[in-house]
Formats: C-alpha cells, structure tokens, sequence
C-alpha cells in the first residue's frame, strides 16, 4: 500500500472517530470509554516448502515476516441506543524472500516483477449501534460462522466489509444475519469484490442461527447466497457430554447444501457435504476422529479470503475436492499432567479418496501434520508462544502434488489498556 493511501486511510478513520464523540455529552461517554480496551498482536511467522515433485515450477517456497495487528474496541454510549466504534489495523513487514521463493501466502507480490513487497497494510474501521442485546456493526468484519470464516493463519488475518447483525434477545437462541460486498485478503492490502474463485459477485447474504436445546447440546441452521454464484445451506448440531471425572465426549455433525445461483458465473456448483467430528478427551489427552464425505459433481464453495467450515480443514489442503472421501485421526496432549505447563503436542493423520476433477477419476490426497507449541511462563518474555508445525502432504492416482513443509511461528498480545 502506498504511503499516499495509508495516510488518507489514517485520516478518514481518525474523522469517523473524532465525529463519533464529540457528538456526544460527556456523560453519555463514560460507558463508550469506561468499557474500551486496545490490544498489540505481534506474529513473526517463517514458512518453507519443499515441492518434492521434479515438474514443480518452483523447487521450494520461502518466506519469513513480521506482522503487526492493533485491535480498539470502545464500549458503547448510554442510553436505550448506544453507539460505539471499533478499529482494527494491520502492518505486514517482509523480513526474507525473493522472486524464485514467493507465494506461501505470507506476502503480496506484485503482478508483473513477481517480486515480493517490503511491506503491505489494512486499516478498518467499525461503526456499532446496541439496542437490548441486539448489536448492529457496519464496517470492516472478521465473522466466524458457518457459512463464512475468516482467514487468520498467516502474518495478517483476511477481513471482510459489509453489516452484521447478531441478536441474543432471545433465551438460548443467538440470530447472526448480514451482507458482505468486499474482501481483503491475508495478504493484500486492497479490497476486492467478493466472489469465489475466478468469480467475483455483487454481495454476499446470509442469516441463521444456534440454539441450546439443553446446556450440553445446541443446533444450528444458516442460510447464504453468494450472488449469481450459489447458495448454501448449513445444518449442524454439537453435543458435549461428561462420561466421568476428567473424561468427556465431543459430537460435531455438519452438512452442508450448495447449488447454483442465478448467472452461474462460476460455472456448475452442486455440492453436497456431510462432516462428522468426535472427540474424547481425558484429563491431559484428547482423541479425535473425523469423517468428511463430498457428493455431488463440484467441489464444496467458500468465498475468497475466507476458510471452509470443515472437520478435515487441515494446514496445507481443505479437503474440497468434488467427490473427496476423507477421514482423520488426530492426538493431543496438554503437558501440564507432567508438571510442564504452556507446553502442548499435536498430531494428526487426515486421508481423502475418490477426487473427481476435469482430467482424473479416483484422486487421493493424504497430510500429516505435527505441532509442538511452548507459551512462555514467566519471565521478561512471559506469554509469548512458540510454535513448530511440520507437515507432509502427497497424492496420487493422478493429483501430483507434494509438499513437505515447516512452520516456525513466534506470537504475543500485548494489551495497551
């Protein structure tokens, strides 16, 4: 982003806020500034990937940046209405890369040199209006729900503009409904229309909600068109249950309907997606094991910059494919039980058959992936987490990709007030 447009950034989002109270008597602005709080995220992420297969157009993928992401949200004003504002900003600094290295996804790079920038940011700013326990926010957005989940797993998180409304009026139900029309990738500095894939499209719609049938079981069911794209929709139910002291059990069922929607232009979606996740866990261990099964004759649809809403979203692969069968097996172990507290281990082994795409029939692709992660207890650099993930990922019966691939992430929060 140049530094022309940083700065009028900058400007307007320092004019919204500056309008926003001193429209207001002071009294009205003890709660907007009473409940404010600011944070510091700071995210030093490396990434390489080896591309094992001799045809590759790159024999390896390298990068290693800083980001920096600032968070303020206020409180609201007093009174029946409050109002409030939030803002979020974002600096991405490149620490090590090259033209023969790009495209892990950490950095830009520019369309025509190829070579990766020196730095790139996003500055958002969100206007929120609270009636009872209802809150409105207009502006830039990071949902998480079903039918569209923010990226966040490289040095910026990807985010959204458009209005979200979520309402928690009534006892047990939470009712989310919105329109999206921008996207900011995770590692873009500019807003693009929404869309999926090639396909770019007016707006986004969605509504739907949770409800808790009981405190160990809630149900869920949205709605979303992706204008002249498709439209989904999502029904799933998550059950917790404690079997004995310090052992309980996790279900998580999701399916998922997705069709074509007026001009079709991305071409044929149908798609139907069912996923099933249980977990044990007991005391310091948790076991998981998933099951993910596609039909129909595309791959499941998700909006650029955003993830899938599935079990077997993994680190390198998404498990989309039209017609893919997958499953996984995962571990994890909380090291506190041996007196070592912030010290975590995560495995995981997730395989899919059965891809169907424009030139192969039975496809199978096939990750593992291995985390170990250290949060920093005491100390002048308590808090701070370390963070190691290696992962291997290969194909066949006609999909050649493979991939082997490191992680070394460094992160800390600091919070300002």
């Amino acid at each position: 982003m140049s530094g022309k447009t940083t700065t009028m950034n900058r400007t307007h989002f320092l004019s919204a806020a500056w309008l926003a109270t001193v429209a207001l008597p002071m009294p009205a602005l003890a709660d907007f500034i009473g409940d404010s709080h600011a944070r510091l995220e700071l995210r030093n992420h490396y990434i390489n990937r080896d591309f094992r297969q001799s045809n590759a157009p790159q024999a390896k993928a390298e990068e290693w940046g800083q980001g920096f992401t600032a968070k303020l949200e206020s409180g609201f004003t007093e009174g029946p209405v409050g109002f409030g504002v939030d803002a979020l900003g974002q600096l991405g600094i490149k620490l090590d890369s090259s033209r023969d290295r790009r495209n892990t996804g950490l950095l830009p790079f520019g369309p025509n040199s190829h070579e990766p920038v020196d730095d790139y940011s996003e500055l958002g700013l969100t206007g929120k209006v609270r009636v009872s326990k209802s809150t409105l926010r207009l502006g830039t957005l990071q949902p998480i729900l079903p039918v569209v989940v923010y990226n966040d797993t490289r040095l910026l998180a990807s985010s959204f503009q458009g209005g979200l409304l979520t309402s928690q009026d009534l006892d047990g139900l939470t009712f989310n409904a919105g329109r999206l029309t921008k996207a900011n990738l995770r590692d873009s500095s500019g807003r693009d229309d929404i869309g999926y894939g090639a396909a770019s499209s007016d707006h986004l719609d969605f509504g739907g909600g949770s409800y808790a049938i009981t405190p160990q079981t809630t149900v869920s069911y949205y709605y979303a068109k992706l204008q002249d794209i498709y439209r989904q929709q999502f029904v799933g139910l998550i059950d917790t249950r404690p079997l004995a002291e310090g052992v309980s059990l996790r279900s998580d069922l999701r399916y998922f309907d997705s069709r074509n929607d007026g001009a079709e232009r991305a071409g044929n979606i149908d798609n139907r997606n069912f996923n099933a996740m249980f977990t044990l866990g007991v005391r310091a261990h948790k076991f998981t094991a998933t099951w993910q099964q596609m039909s129909g004759d595309s791959a499941f649809p998700f909006v650029n910059g955003g993830d899938p809403f599935t079990v077997n979203l993994v680190t390198y692969n998404t498990f989309t494919r039209a017609g893919l069968d997958s499953w996984q097996v995962r571990y994890d172990y909380d090291f506190v039980a041996m007196g070592i507290p912030g010290l975590s281990f995560m495995t995981r082994y997730t395989d899919g058959r059965h891809a169907e795409t424009a030139t192969v029939t039975n496809g199978r692709e096939r990750e593992r992936d291995t985390d170990i992660t250290y949060v920093i207890q005491s100390g002048p650099f308590k808090d701070v987490s370390l963070r190691w993930r290696n992962v291997t990922f290969r194909s066949g019966n006609g999909l050649t990709n493979a991939v082997d691939e490191n992680r070394l992430i460094i992160g800390y929060t600091l919070a300002l007030w």
